[in-house]
């Protein structure tokens, strides 16, 4: 019983940030996303008879302690699913992101081990149900189930059944580009779900976060239907100005950004000014992502280049959902 399945990691546009449930995964807003077709997980999944536990490969080195925890109590969802909660897996995975430097590896890992795990226990699961799934291994993965724009609605009823992601727009929709520019790509010191939990219970701007994320996510939603891209740019980035700004108000304060990070997003705003539309997000880590159309590559892919202290800058369009191999 063996499927291989590979998931792209997506960009948040409106950022998920923070749990109204931390067991089930539940989020206080919803989100939105964009799919990127350069960064991406590939997981076999394989269930023996003959295992007394399961064995968790990452990019050819075996995985222990709480990574490898987390994903054993994930297929632990899927084998309760099924019915067959005594077959145990060998699972491989090969990841094209860095881990745990704000890149979303989480994202298109737990997408990619959800679809394949599924697939290989011979469930049939719908989007939908595979996106609900996806979200108890990490909640930034139920968007990478589809390509393009994606929203994970954060739902209302308190199990979670109707807390998933939906597709808002196709990836053929909109040529829109981002440029992920690797600052860093060590472990971060405080991790999503800590810093996340810090934030919640702890920042006074937290309360401000959560009331101006529906006008943020109702403005971006008619920006990419209408195709206006420094519409879908401009609350991008202040949406995300906003979620780091609530890390400082945290106790103890944190913050996710480098020197680097600064530098990075002063250059995008000068070029702004000198009339190329670039835009910049950042997830919580160092790393800077940034939008931008496909008639100005060259010149921001150049000027990005030259900062100091940058160490790559990756190029993706909009990425596909979930594929089977």
């Amino acid at each position: 019983m063996k499927a291989t399945a590979k998931a792209h990691t997506n960009i948040a546009l409106i950022k998920y940030w923070g749990k109204r449930d931390q067991a089930l995964i539940l989020p206080t807003n919803n989100s939105l996303s964009l799919t990127l077709d350069g960064f991406y997980t590939t997981t076999t999944v394989d269930f023996h008879d003959a295992l007394t536990q399961d064995v968790f490969m990452l990019n050819g080195q075996a995985v222990t302690g709480e990574a490898y925890q987390r994903v054993t109590k994930f297929l632990d969802l899927i084998r309760n699913l099924s019915g067959k909660t005594d077959l145990y897996a060998n699972i491989g995975s090969i990841n094209e992101v860095p881990t745990a430097a704000g890149f979303a590896s989480s994202a298109s890992g737990f997408a990619a081990l959800a679809a394949a795990g599924a697939k290989a226990i011979g469930l049939n699961l719908s989007d939908p149900e595979l996106s609900r799934l996806t979200r108890q291994g990490s909640g930034s993965a139920c968007r990478s189930i589809y390509g393009g724009f994606a929203e994970w609605e954060m739902g209302e009823k308190e199990d979670g059944t109707d807390s998933y992601a939906v597709p808002i727009a196709p990836r053929e929709y909109w040529d829109i580009r981002v440029a992920a520019v690797v600052l860093s790509s060590t472990m971060k010191k405080v991790s999503s779900r800590a810093g996340m939990k810090r934030t919640v219970e702890t920042s006074p701007f937290y309360s401000g976060w959560i009331d101006s994320i529906p006008n943020d996510l109702n403005g971006i939603k008619v920006g990419i239907q209408e195709k206006d891209f420094e519409k879908v740019g401009a609350i991008s980035e202040a949406n995300c100005l906003k979620m780091h700004a609530t890390t400082l108000g945290a106790n103890p304060p944190f913050t996710y950004w480098h020197d680097t990070t600064l530098r990075v997003m002063h250059t995008v705003q000068e070029m702004r000014a000198n009339g190329i539309p670039a835009y910049f997000t950042i997830d919580a880590g160092p790393n800077v992502k940034v939008l931008y159309l496909p008639e100005d590559e060259a010149r921001v892919e150049e000027t990005l280049r030259n900062i100091a202290g940058v160490t790559d800058v990756r190029l993706s369009k909009a990425g596909p959902g979930i594929t089977y191999l």
